[in-house]
């Protein structure tokens, strides 16, 4: 939010924050068609809007769910190039239950892989993995411990898109970090069903002066797929990894439209790509906030369409949508 908000000369406030997502929470039910689940931070799901109903209760009243973040950001792994692992495990367990008592059904985990000539090593995805499997582990076991009181795990081994590498060398990388992500998640006895996946696409990095299409794109994205999730994982919700509005929303159409089997939706979940148009509507002004949750709406209806193939694209070059959101060694 710190990021998002000095973007528009936004001072980073709690009261800020609060009203900035409320011009996203108080979208009407056009958005009930296209958005499943809300990931919150622990602010967020203790915040209320200006009369008083808790975030919780407006997004659970829509027919939304409510999910939580509950890693505790990286830090760095010792013995490594810089990489990192993530922290939180200590603990889990009751804040899981206790978020679940306070309106969260499912929540998400976050690992940061980098692509350069050293990395991602092994120790690294290894490290990652198994922090990855433990924790959908103990989301789990709270599931069978308290029957309804279980918390779902969405697992998301995020490959950075930082460097100049291209399409086949991100694709490689991807098949190797999921492959131990699921090798893990067996080793921990994780239900698959139990679980959503929450990776990369597979794009070349932000440098690499090769352009790739969208249906390269997911060519390569649900090939890597293919090869290392199982049919039983029921969905994919990608991250956008700094693409512009306009680019995620086409490449997830043309994942959606590629002519391999995929066993599993193929979904988003969008933070930047989903919102840079409503920020930048919004700049802080309450006069604003209306138009601000138009732009989100918009985006929300183009990323339904393109999680069913059905999106034709904009036919827009410029604009707030098609600027790059890309934010180098993106770290929250």
């Amino acid at each position: 939010m710190a990021k998002r908000l000095s973007q528009i000369g936004v001072e980073n406030t709690e009261e800020n924050r609060r009203l900035y997502r409320q011009v996203l929470f108080t979208a009407d039910d056009r958005v009930k068609k296209c958005i499943g689940g809300v990931i919150f931070f622990h602010e967020t799901l203790y915040q209320k809007d200006d009369n008083g109903v808790p975030f919780v209760r407006t997004i659970q009243d829509k027919g939304i769910v409510v999910g939580i973040k509950v890693d505790k950001g990286v830090v760095p792994l010792a013995g490594t190039d810089g990489e990192t692992t993530t922290q939180g495990l200590d603990g889990l367990s009751e804040r899981c239950a206790q978020y679940k008592k306070d309106g969260a059904d499912f929540a998400k985990w976050r690992c940061v892989l980098k692509i350069s000539e050293r990395t991602p090593s092994a120790l690294a995805i290894l490290e990652n993995a198994n922090v990855l499997a433990r924790y959908a582990s103990i989301c789990q076991q709270l599931l069978c411990s308290y029957l309804q009181n279980g918390i779902v795990p969405i697992v998301e081994p995020e490959i950075l898109p930082d460097g100049d590498h291209d399409l086949k060398r991100c694709q490689y990388v991807t098949e190797k970090v999921l492959a131990a992500v699921y090798k893990a998640l067996s080793d921990h006895h994780v239900y698959l069903e139990g679980t959503l996946l929450k990776p990369n696409m597979v794009t070349p990095g932000h440098a690499c002066p090769i352009k790739y299409s969208p249906e390269e794109v997911a060519m390569a994205t649900v090939t890597a797929l293919r090869r290392t999730v199982p049919p039983a994982v029921p969905g994919v919700t990608f991250l956008s990894g700094g693409q512009s509005e306009e680019e995620a929303s086409l490449n997830l159409n043309a994942i959606n439209r590629c002519p391999l089997p995929r066993p599993w939706a193929l979904t988003f979940s969008y933070g930047r790509a989903l919102q840079a148009s409503a920020l930048n509507a919004w700049r802080g002004q309450r006069d604003n906030a209306g138009a601000a949750t138009e732009e989100f709406i918009k985006r929300a209806e183009v990323n339904g369409l393109a999680a069913q193939g059905k999106y034709e694209g904009s036919g827009e070059d410029g604009g707030a949508a098609a600027q790059s959101l890309y934010i180098a060694n993106h770290a929250y």
